[in-house]
């Protein structure tokens, strides 16, 4: 089995080439893309989103949280093929929080059965849109299950060139940044690193995300104004939105607002406009 650590190798190369599909998901032309009220040049090459509200979906409706959790499972499918169809690089996806552990046993234990379902079901579906697959956090929590449906889901997608499928498993961001600086130390110690050399490439070469894009857009859902200790290094300079819809509830017409608010965004990355 891969590292179970940090994240697991990435399959394909960095660059994107939309390979064969069914006609049915052809790549959107530029037009179709500008008839969404879009600009294809100004999307983001890295999509980061936080998957909130799907208990709060549920017990609105009277419903056990775990259909919420079901629920959800349609709205990654729908998010996933309309960001492949726009030829984005990475879509990275909250999964499960590090601090997830907290929630009832109960649903913990439903929510890995829910995501070993998910890897088995939609490998036949990643493979048909070509997505290169990734998977970042601590994975050593998950149990074997839903490890081996990792390992077989990376297998079968390993010379896949498309969009980068990246899902966040027991993810949290401070427990990455303190894996990275342990492996950092352990290379000064073995006299292979001279702590003079430690610059910000060091750190991200280290990140569980190493060799990723770092996001130009995050979405959040169902209101909520934090970031949750997701990818706090990588979004140093990210765009941000967010919906107060709930993710079961989130669709193209959410994702396109956002896309279409990212576009109009002035980012000058600590420099000033032209």
């Amino acid at each position: 089995m891969a590292s179970t650590t940090v994240s697991s190798s990435l399959s394909g190369s960095n660059s994107i080439a939309c390979g064969p599909r069914r006609s049915a998901d052809e790549p959107y032309s530029s037009e179709q893309i500008a008839s969404f009220g879009l600009c294809a040049e100004h999307l983001p090459r890295h999509l980061a989103v936080i998957m909130d509200g799907n208990g709060r979906w549920a017990q609105a409706r009277g419903l056990p949280r775990i259909e919420g959790h079901r629920r959800g499972v349609a709205t990654v499918r729908n998010i996933i093929e309309c960001c492949s169809r726009l030829c984005m690089q990475q879509l990275t996806l909250y999964c499960f929080s590090s601090e997830n552990w907290k929630r009832p046993v109960l649903e913990q234990r439903l929510l890995m059965q829910l995501l070993e379902q998910y890897l088995v079901e939609e490998r036949a579906e990643i493979m048909r849109q070509n997505l290169q697959f990734a998977v970042i956090g601590r994975r050593e929590a998950l149990g074997e299950g839903v490890n081996r449906e990792i390992d077989r889901t990376y297998a079968a997608a390993s010379e896949n060139t498309g969009m980068r499928l990246c899902l966040a498993i027991n993810y949290g961001s401070r427990s990455e940044i303190a894996d990275a600086v342990q492996s950092i130390a352990r290379e000064v110690a073995a006299g292979r690193l001279d702590p003079e050399s430690i610059n910000e490439s060091t750190i991200e070469a280290h990140l569980y995300t190493a060799g990723m894009p770092d996001p130009d857009l995050v979405i959040r859902t169902a209101g909520e104004m934090r970031i949750s200790n997701y990818l706090l290094w990588q979004i140093s300079y990210a765009e941000l939105w967010v919906t107060d819809k709930c993710w079961p509830d989130f669709g193209k017409e959410e994702l396109f607002a956002a896309l279409n608010n990212f576009a109009q965004r002035d980012r000058r990355f600590g420099g000033l406009s032209n």
